[in-house]
């Protein structure tokens, strides 16, 4: 094809699209709370812990927001908020109230119980998720990766949050929910 500009080569050879993730996600691999990229950079952060800062009065509420606002007016790089859902599993409480129930006698405390299991199971049955908040950054270097998540685990517990750095399994929960609408995939033994 011709043009003012130049000649721009069509190519008659269509590239074939691949029906699996693998081939146009670029990570080699999740380890140690790391997404390790082909380009060898490393994705990673913090899992900031929920608090509900609306209970609080509201001077308090108010210098919450205040040191969030300083936290992140400290951060000089690229990074990426994300919350992402994850199915909340109380199968154990389940389990304990229903033992609770079948060794307690008085029927006051019986009829708690039922209504606490009653509540669980409208929960279990109505797919109850809990919501995780996460911050991640970009980086190749190793030491710029440990120093940024110190800063940021300080920076969050001056605002009044706890924070860790991000396990293998968050980084999974967090691809599961953008690549697969929030099914975790399970692959068992193939047997023939």
């Amino acid at each position: 094809m011709c043009g003012k500009v130049g000649v721009l080569e069509m190519s008659s050879k269509k590239q074939a699209k691949s029906k699996y993730t693998l081939d146009f996600v670029p990570l080699k691999s999740i380890t140690n709370g790391m997404i390790i990229l082909d380009t060898n950079e490393k994705v990673t952060g913090i899992k900031i812990l929920p608090r509900n800062i609306f209970i609080l009065d509201y001077s308090t509420q108010n210098a919450i927001i205040d040191n969030l606002k300083n936290v992140y007016n400290t951060i000089d790089y690229e990074f990426w908020m994300i919350s992402a859902d994850r199915p909340v599993d109380i199968g154990l409480y389940l389990s304990q109230l229903q033992l609770l129930f079948n060794s307690t006698q008085d029927q006051a405390r019986r009829k708690l119980i039922i209504e606490d299991i009653n509540k669980a199971n409208m929960f279990m049955n109505n797919n109850i998720v809990d919501t995780e908040y996460f911050l991640l950054f970009k980086e190749k270097d190793n030491d710029k990766i440990n120093k940024r998540i110190r800063q940021l685990i300080t920076g969050f517990a001056n605002a009044g949050l706890n924070s860790h750095q991000v396990t293998n399994e968050d980084l999974r929960i967090i691809l599961d929910n953008f690549l697969n609408g929030g099914q975790t995939t399970t692959f068992g033994t193939v047997i023939s």
